[in-house]
């Protein structure tokens, strides 16, 4: 029964829809995938949100560029991520768009009235260097040769009347709310990161943009500018629960405990998305996770490159757990990764073909020829499965999702060297000598169905085929080998 008392409130990052999804954003629903399924199990009252962010100039050029009428192009690559989260196995309880006028431009609308009722909001000319890539104006600091130290293109020099947000305001604020954890952000390095930025001084930010060039919702009064398109997608956050009438989900579900997001838009959910909430009288997030990059061959996925990884084909190539296996394992959760075919393979035949679906064949084949009664574990077994329990835990809730997984394969090993010790495969020529095999099966048996729970958040399917398997004692091949 769930905890009333306790709820857990996740986030995504809302992808562009300039562009069909890759592994990147795979590996970021994924690692939000495995905290909310944690956080269920654990008895929470667990909402977890995605969806994607379809206004501004990248999105409009790459319709133009298709020959697409907006609205159909945003409609097309916004239902390949929906399809996204189903075909990896994704609990998500919503998807929200930036283009839904019931529930989300009515709640942008709300928040940016409350900044202006605040006196943060401003106008005045503007002249900078801009990156569509980022969709953000660019400093010097964020620039080398001209081009975007992101985006490694050039930037472009734009002059407008804009409506600026007052970020320099809440600096302060914001550097003391991060120096006494009342915002968290992690890994260490990137709370490092944010507070070097706040410290150095953060100039106010323009948060308007001038309607005949972009695409995006209206400036509430003035038809002529429409919203920055970071103002507009960060309140997703919110407007997807109900801000817009302060309704009981939201009373209920913000503050989100946890946003995930890239390191590349750190900036804008770590001081730009906390100004805001402050501006607008609303309480902060309580943690942002921040991963790194997966790059292939040691390269930055590109399209010019040739190099991108589509998840879809992926996926029906190996299977959603094989996929979701190896970005939780292989990728550490903050920092790069690298993808190659070779150590996908790799990976997936020796801790899948060779290590889980091996011992669980292992056990109920020999299980399945004998009559088992269910036996009181013995202490060997218990302590080792509290062991890993508690690690396993720990690993979790500190988000180091490969640990996490180290630790129950760190089971499996304890398994398999009982099965080696105990020499299951041999018929014992005494009584005594059947009694205790089936006290080994017995523990075996307790073990193997540890290891599907404390799989399920990040291997549903592969838990779900455990629990079956146990429950009738037939052996399965969970995940045949790859053959080259």
């Amino acid at each position: 029964m769930a905890n009333k008392n306790k709820k857990f409130y996740i986030t995504t990052s809302i992808p562009y829809t300039n562009a069909p999804p890759h592994i990147g954003f795979a590996l970021e629903i994924i690692q939000a995938d495995v905290l909310a399924r944690y956080n269920r199990g654990l008895g929470k009252d667990t909402f977890f949100l995605t969806g994607t962010d379809e206004h501004g100039i990248k999105t409009l050029r790459a319709a133009k560029e298709a020959g697409k009428d907006i609205k159909d192009f945003t409609d097309e690559v916004s239902g390949k991520f929906k399809s996204l989260a189903k075909v990896l196995n994704i609990s998500n309880d919503d998807f929200i768009r930036t283009t839904d006028e019931i529930r989300h431009k009515p709640a942008v609308e709300k928040i940016w009235e409350k900044m202006d009722e605040k006196g943060d909001i401003y106008k005045k000319k503007y002249k900078g260097y801009y990156c569509p890539g980022c969709e953000a104006f660019k400093t010097e600091k964020e620039m080398v040769d001209g081009k975007c130290i992101i985006h490694l293109k050039p930037l472009e020099l734009v002059e407008e009347e804009n409506y600026f947000f007052e970020l320099s305001k809440y600096t302060d604020k914001i550097t003391g709310m991060i120096e006494k954890n009342k915002l968290i952000i992690i890994p260490e390095g990137k709370r490092n990161e944010t507070l070097a930025m706040l410290k150095q001084g953060m100039e106010d930010v323009s948060f308007s943009r001038t309607k005949d060039k972009y695409w995006g919702l209206q400036v509430p009064g003035d038809p002529s500018q429409v919203m920055y398109v970071w103002c507009d997608a960060l309140s997703n956050y919110i407007s997807a629960i109900g801000y817009t009438d302060e309704t009981k989900q939201f009373k209920k579900y913000w503050p989100a405990d946890v946003h995930c997001v890239g390191k590349d838009i750190m900036k804008f959910h770590t001081i730009f998305w906390p100004a805001m909430l402050l501006s607008a009288g609303l309480e902060l997030p309580k943690t942002i996770f921040v991963h790194g990059f997966i790059n292939v061959g040691g390269q930055k996925m590109s399209k010019s490159l040739g190099n991108v990884i589509d998840p879809f084909e992926l996926v029906n190539k190996y299977g959603v757990d094989a996929v979701r296996y190896y970005l939780l394992r292989e990728i550490l959760p903050t920092e790069d990764g690298d993808f190659t075919y070779d150590k996908f393979e790799q990976r997936y035949n020796s801790d899948l073909a060779g290590g889980i679906g091996n011992l669980v064949a292992r056990v109920l084949g020999i299980a399945g020829k004998l009559d088992i009664k269910e036996l009181k574990q013995t202490k060997k077994t218990s302590d080792k499965i509290k062991q890993i329990k508690e690690n396993y835990k720990l690993a979790i809730e500190e988000f180091k999702f490969n640990e996490a997984l180290a630790h129950i394969w760190e089971l499996m090993s304890f398994c398999d060297k009982y099965i080696n010790e105990e020499k299951l495969w041999e018929t014992p020529s005494a009584s005594s000598g059947q009694a205790k095999k089936l006290q080994v099966i017995n523990d075996l048996f307790f073990a193997i169905n540890e290891i599907g729970i404390l799989l399920l958040p990040f291997l549903p399917e592969t838990a779900e085929k455990i629990k079956k398997a146990v429950e009738s004692k037939k052996s399965e091949n969970l995940f045949p080998k790859i053959l080259k």
